[in-house]
């Protein structure tokens, strides 16, 4: 039963998603701050957790990225529509999102591979996405972090672009191998 925590907290972060675009949409910035420090404790909660009791699973990794993604995507598009952050930096965070989706549903239909790990590139901006969101949310229920919103605002978007661009030479570099190799029905 305890090997079932990791991937419980998962999608309570999952579920958490529309609520938090929804205090984003009507800009409710303390609640908001409130909710997304719960998920990013449970989501280091799961993490520790599966670990500990050795309950990784590949349902769990496959669900924790998509809670992540589906927060921070969702706080990105939610935080654009309501003018808390330029329309560039919405649309070059989910822009490369959408690119990633793309590349691995085309992965997934030629290759016989369904593993598709994050580059480092991708982990390290989904760090500075997911720093940006907080100290923004933060800085707009009143904190005086602005400084640090800038900084982490232009890390967040090289970041992004730079992972973008790598995830789409990763993935040209699968595809391009793929052709070159025999299918299994050839072989």
């Amino acid at each position: 039963m305890l090997k079932h925590i990791p991937n419980l907290l998962s999608l309570v972060r999952l579920a958490a998603a529309p609520l938090l675009f929804y205090l984003l949409l009507r800009r409710d910035w303390v609640w908001a701050l409130w909710l997304i420090a719960l998920a990013a404790l449970t989501d280091a909660l799961d993490g520790w957790l599966a670990r500990r009791l050795g309950a990784n699973s590949r349902p769990g990794e496959v669900l924790d990225p998509i809670a992540d993604k589906a927060l921070l995507s969702g706080a990105f598009l939610a935080l654009t529509w309501t003018g808390a952050i330029e329309l560039w930096l919405g649309g070059l965070v989910i822009g490369r999102d959408v690119l990633i989706l793309a590349f691995a549903g085309r992965a997934l239909l030629r290759a016989s591979s369904r593993r598709f790990p994050p580059s480092r590139w991708g982990k390290a901006s989904t760090v500075f996405q997911a720093l940006f969101v907080v100290v923004l949310i933060a800085t707009l229920a009143g904190a005086m972090f602005a400084p640090i919103v800038a900084v982490l605002k232009w890390g967040a978007a090289g970041l992004t672009a730079l992972s973008g661009i790598d995830y789409a030479y990763s993935f040209r570099k699968a595809a391009s191998r793929s052709t070159r190799e025999p299918h299994l029905a050839e072989r």
